[in-house]
């Protein structure tokens, strides 16, 4: 069973002294296993010089599924393990306020638990995913830990891990200059974390131990106002102005927003994080927006902002198609939805930022420089895998409608990932797809898509198989510039492996430094996905197993995809396949690996 340990010894200052601020820090990704149990153990010293622990602030201990979390407070965006429940079922992160617990009677008091202002208090958090309990023990670090928790909860906490979770701290104060010090902290996955040494204990900054300060300015601030009934009412009128501006710029929370629930960023946020969306910010521009890089101040963080378009014909219905779809997904090979933002009529749409940017970039914008044949054939598996987990792994079939090089995003370890789910239509398993408005790129557009205007599974398959030789031979699927029997890349491959030369469509950029058999599967495959007939196409859990060494192509594998239309007894083309003409119906056999073609 895996695990993952941290000690850390550091002065982490969590709050400002500004009256109502919030502050998060992080550390730390947790990367849980399908399958595997999880339980925690973790113990940190923290210290609250400059007031009691309960004047209205509020120190919390965070598991979060991602790093930035800003326009968080007490009162929404997490699930308080210690309350009873705040009636969002949105809430994706977990936090135990430890304010509360000390200083609240409803959980108990002990005898030895004196806290005072300044010292340095000892934490021990754990979760046992056996028996589904919550223990958490306090005690000063001058006195021995209890050998019985101050409070314990039972909690199932499986239910709110996703695959990659972040530990830290958050901190919120209303009315004072309350700071909140993180002196130690230790973290354990499925053990118990290390105890922390007090000697080794950093000391507080100066100054950090009184709030005189802070008290003489209430008093000069009292009388003042006393004085000064004229700014008195001014100061209101103002205030009552600012409300009231705030009141109208607030967005309306709409029921599919509470129903989707990723996270909601604030237009000053991400305004903030691309420089007000200059153009040297900007990424790309497709046909539902431009895309924008950004850093999140508040948690340093690099981001993608798509900003839909004015123009666009379906902007509501393809941003709500994004919240309904991304939100929720989760692959190594998806391009993840962090959150989004409605500001007045404009959306935003907040991804993980891909440092490498798009895969037609490596295809056609660097001509002195390409992806090597390595790098290729991962990225083809990498979107494979993408596929299959749409089509066939998730709770619903997500048919994507736009596969083609521009929306495959290359991260900074060149791992391809599937991403713009702008045209992504949700079918309940084993329904009919429902017809509808016409969606893709000319080149990738399966001709039954083109003739009915319904998308489905094998129409994916289709646009992949033609994705596949884009990748392999390096060009368009459409090339007008090109000789008359070259304009049409498959009709191009298909040709060159009739006239017995199929590798001559390899890119000539690779200077044949390939993998030959490799290249020949790639290119054979892509040949069987972009067949004319969607019932000679196999499935997406097909094409992993080949692209993987599993499976071996059939015998006939000439015949069938030689075979673009099948005839019926009348000479009309049918879409009613001979059995032994079907990819997806035969029988896995021997690896690749071992056998060959």
């Amino acid at each position: 069973m895996s695990c993952l340990i941290f000690m850390v010894f550091l002065l982490l200052k969590v709050a400002r002294s500004d009256a109502i601020q919030s502050n998060f820090s992080f550390y730390g990704l947790l990367q849980l296993e399908a399958g595997n149990v999880f339980s925690f153990s973790t113990t940190f010293v923290f210290a609250v010089p400059s007031a009691d622990l309960s004047d209205g602030s509020r120190f919390s201990f965070i598991i979060s599924p991602s790093k930035g979390t800003p326009g968080i407070s007490p009162s929404n965006g997490a699930r308080s393990l210690n309350n009873s429940n705040d009636g969002n079922s949105s809430n994706d992160m977990i936090a135990l306020e430890l304010n509360r617990i000390v200083a609240n009677s409803q959980y108990g008091s002990s005898p030895d638990l004196v806290l005072k202002k300044g010292d340095p208090i000892q934490i021990w958090v754990e979760y046992n995913s056996t028996d589904n309990r919550v223990r958490l023990t306090v005690y000063p670090v001058s006195t021995l830990r209890p050998s019985v928790p101050l409070l314990t909860l039972i909690q199932d906490l499986s239910s709110y891990m996703y695959e990659y979770m972040y530990v830290g701290f958050s901190s919120f104060t209303e009315t004072s200059s309350t700071s909140h010090y993180i002196l130690a902290w230790n973290f354990k996955t499925n053990g118990e974390a290390e105890d922390i040494q007090a000697s080794r204990l950093p000391k507080l900054p100066k100054g950090a131990e009184g709030n005189g300060g802070y008290r003489n300015i209430k008093k000069i601030l009292a009388i003042v106002l006393s004085l000064s009934a004229a700014t008195f009412v001014l100061v209101l009128i103002f205030g009552a102005i600012l409300v009231s501006r705030k009141r109208r710029s607030r967005e309306v929370l709409e029921d599919w927003e509470v129903q989707y629930g990723p996270h909601k960023f604030t237009y000053k946020e991400l305004f903030a994080a691309t420089k007000g969306f200059k153009d040297r910010e900007l990424l790309g521009k497709g046909g539902f927006g431009r895309v924008y890089r950004g850093l999140l101040l508040a948690s340093n963080m690099q981001i993608a902002v798509k900003r839909v378009a004015h123009d666009s014909n379906q902007g509501m219905r393809e941003f709500v198609a994004e919240i309904a779809t991304i939100g929720r997904l989760r692959h190594p090979n998806l391009v993840r939805l962090l959150g989004y933002c409605r500001h007045k009529l404009e959306l935003f749409l907040v991804y993980d930022y891909m440092p490498n940017g798009s895969l037609d970039k490596y295809l056609y914008g660097q001509p002195k420089s390409t992806l090597n044949w390595g790098m290729r054939y991962k990225i083809l598996k990498d979107v494979a895998a993408a596929l299959f987990y749409l089509h066939q792994q998730w709770a619903q079939v997500v048919i994507h409608r736009d596969i083609k090089a521009s929306n495959v995003l290359i991260d900074g370890e060149m791992n391809g990932k599937l991403g713009d789910f702008g045209l992504a239509k949700l079918v309940d398993h084993g329904t009919d797809p429902q017809t509808s408005v016409l969606a893709g790129t000319l080149g990738y557009i399966a001709p039954e898509l083109a003739r009915t205007g319904k998308a489905s599974t094998s129409t994916d398959l289709y646009a992949f198989g033609v994705f596949m030789l884009e990748v392999v031979c390096g060009r368009r699927p459409l090339d007008p510039r090109a000789p008359a029997d070259r304009v049409l890349l498959v009709e191009w491959v298909l040709n060159s492996w009739e006239r017995g030369d199929l590798l001559e469509v390899v890119d000539g950029r690779l200077q044949n430094n390939y993998a030959a058999d490799e290249a020949e599967l790639a290119l054979k495959l892509g040949l069987c996905c972009s067949h004319a007939v969607a019932a000679a196409r196999p499935s997406m859990f097909s094409m992993v197993q080949y692209l993987n060494g599993v499976s071996r192509l059939p015998d006939n594998l000439s015949d069938i995809i030689k075979a673009r239309d099948f005839t019926g007894s009348s000479g009309a083309t049918s879409s009613v396949v001979p059995q032994n003409m079907l990819i997806s119906s035969l029988t896995f056999s021997a690896s690749l690996v071992t056998e060959g073609r």
